[in-house]
């Protein structure tokens, strides 16, 4: 590989790093999704098992916590993904992220 050949590699290598910086610093502004305002409970999730918080709405996102089955949590927002999934920004004491909506159900006056 000749000095020219490096100095293109390096490049695209450092293009792609930006590129991909970038995707991760659009994610916020993609996640706005719509407002829930509600309590909800962990749920369907074994009684030895956690729930996994993650910084992002996704399941390869960087846990950020855990929650334990049947736990309330205040719900902000949802959001919808053309996969079908559902996932919800929550709230508990020290700990805030994404969570799966399939793991959680709604808390109405009657529950509390």
């Amino acid at each position: 590989m000749n000095k020219q050949q490096e100095k293109v590699l390096i490049a695209t290598l450092c293009g792609l790093v930006i590129a991909a910086a970038s995707a991760f610093a659009v994610q916020p502004a993609m996640a706005e999704g719509y407002a829930v305002d509600q309590l909800a409970r962990v749920s369907g999730v074994a009684h030895w098992d956690q729930l996994n918080v993650r910084k992002w709405p996704a399941a390869h996102s960087q846990k950020t916590g855990a929650l334990a089955p049947g736990v309330a949590v205040w719900v902000e927002r949802c959001i919808t993904f053309e996969t079908g999934s559902d996932w919800c920004l929550v709230d508990r004491n020290y700990t805030q992220g994404w969570v799966n909506a399939r793991f959680l159900t709604p808390v109405y006056d009657a529950d509390i």
